[in-house]
């Protein structure tokens, strides 16, 4: 709470720049000169009104007509060559202006400027932009005051923070009302002030406090705000990632994914794995074209579409037609289409059904004579159109042979589509079967062969990769 401190001689405030003459006496100023908070000894009229700028020199006795226009010379002195630095808004309805403000300086010694509203109506129009800083004395009637039933003591304070709800707030209330100050600030005023102790330091201190504590608590509500909605989003996207369903298989798992979005965790690629009680294991990888939130939406749509087919034991040409069907219905313009890859695994792991919908074909490793690891790609001749390109399309089953002991690899381009040297060439499938060739050598499997690819097209591209990526590998005795 601020310390109470006798206040200097009153300078009334006046509404729309209309001063009224004050005769100081004769004499020297009692004042020390070098003080530039304290005022002139007998107080010089302050204009107020929209524009108006508080004034600290000392006035002379004069008539009212030359008042009138001292006052003038001076507000167009200070509009023209002294450009405040904070503007502030009263609002008080006593007309005999015995609530008085002080000259007020901001912290360079500039005048702080000081527009007076006698009612929430002309209070409404002089809050502009420019105001930085509202002087509410709580006891002006608040709308509705007089209704039977309404006696709210900070109605008017309430309506001002609706009305303003961007501007920093002093509440002026009287001496003998703390508490009533004290709720004002519980509810959301700065501060609060006793009007009838006003002086010039302790005013201008409070103004420059409130405003930075508005701003304080503004920029500490937006990085709250956003930090709530990065969580959510957070936890919205952990929970449409998929979690595979292998129980009872001899297979393993593993995936890698990174989206290209920045401080996003899903993107427009998706896939999934799950086993049908027959025993086959189904995976399956895709990209829908484009990065932002809509495509990652849309490809989640085909993923919980895909898995529920499966079950429901759609497999091949069926199964991607249907999910043809539910990519036109779900995309928001017909230019959008999705590039598919699944693969059919039978319960003895020794052979494998490939759909190809304009999707690069999956990698296969196997172990190779003298214990060196061969990694090859699986056929691509019989890849079909991308999801959403043509009408009617049909989309070949080809029959592998996986043998005892491999593992099959699916991925998305955004692996194979970054950068290599300095001339722009692009990794390519060729440049990702050499890669995983040289990670098998160095012992790599699993989770760590995933990674350690994923980091090192990353680095060949210089930077991060600005497509999504997603690989997904399942092993079989290696």
């Amino acid at each position: 709470m601020p310390v109470p401190i006798p206040r200097q001689r009153a300078i009334p405030a006046v509404e729309s720049g209309q001063a009224h003459s004050v005769s100081a006496p004769s004499g020297p100023p009692s004042d020390p000169p070098g003080d530039p908070f304290s005022g002139p000894p007998g107080g010089s009229p302050i204009p107020s009104g929209e524009g108006a700028a508080l004034s600290a020199t000392p006035a002379t006795p004069a008539t009212p007509a030359e008042s009138t226009e001292s006052t003038e010379s001076t507000s167009s002195a200070g509009s023209a060559g002294t450009h405040a630095n904070l503007t502030v808004l009263l609002i008080e309805d006593d007309p005999a202006g015995s609530l008085s403000v002080p000259e007020l300086l901001d912290s360079a010694g500039k005048p702080i400027r000081v527009r007076t509203a006698r009612n929430l109506t002309e209070a409404g129009r002089l809050l502009t932009d420019d105001v930085n800083c509202i002087l509410l004395d709580l006891a002006l009637p608040a709308p509705g005051s007089g209704d039977a039933g309404n006696d709210d003591e900070l109605a008017v304070l309430k309506h001002v923070l609706r009305l303003a709800p961007r501007h920093a707030v002093l509440a002026l209330t009287g001496s003998g009302d703390a508490e009533r100050g004290a709720e004002a600030v519980r509810v959301g005023a700065q501060d609060y002030l006793f009007r009838d102790e006003l002086d010039g330091r302790l005013l201008s201190r409070a103004i420059r406090y409130a405003v930075e504590r508005k701003r304080s608590d503004k920029a500490e509500r937006h990085l709250t705000e956003s930090r709530l909605r990065a969580q959510e989003n957070a936890r919205l996207e952990r929970g449409l990632l998929p979690t595979p369903l292998l129980e009872g298989s001899p297979l393993r798992f593993a995936a890698r994914y990174r989206p290209g979005r920045s401080r996003a965790l899903l993107g427009g690629d998706f896939y999934d794995t799950v086993r049908t009680p027959d025993g086959t294991v189904h995976a399956m990888i895709g990209d829908v074209c484009g990065h932002g939130p809509d495509e990652a939406a849309l490809g989640v749509e085909l993923r919980i579409a895909w898995r529920a087919l499966t079950f429901a034991g759609l497999c091949g040409d069926q199964l991607l037609s249907t999910l043809q069907q539910v990519l036109e219905h779900e995309r928001e313009s017909d230019e959008i289409f999705a590039t598919l890859c699944t693969v059919d695994i039978s319960p003895d792991g020794r052979s494998a059904g490939l759909c190809l919908a304009g999707h690069p074909a999956p990698l296969l490793t196997r172990p190779g004579a003298g214990g060196t690891p061969v990694a090859e790609l699986l056929p691509y001749g019989n890849n079909g159109p991308a999801l959403g390109l043509l009408p009617n399309a049909r989309w070949p089953r080809t029959q592998i042979q996986l043998g005892g002991s491999w593992g099959l690899m699916l991925y998305t381009d955004g692996l194979i589509e970054g950068r290599v040297g300095t001339d722009g060439e692009r990794l390519g499938q060729d440049g990702m079967v050499d890669l995983i060739r040289r990670l098998l050598d160095r012992g790599l499997a699993g989770e760590a062969l995933l990674q350690a690819a994923v980091s090192e097209v990353r680095n060949l591209n210089g930077g991060e990769l600005t497509d999504d990526v997603a690989v997904l590998l399942l092993n079989r005795g290696t």
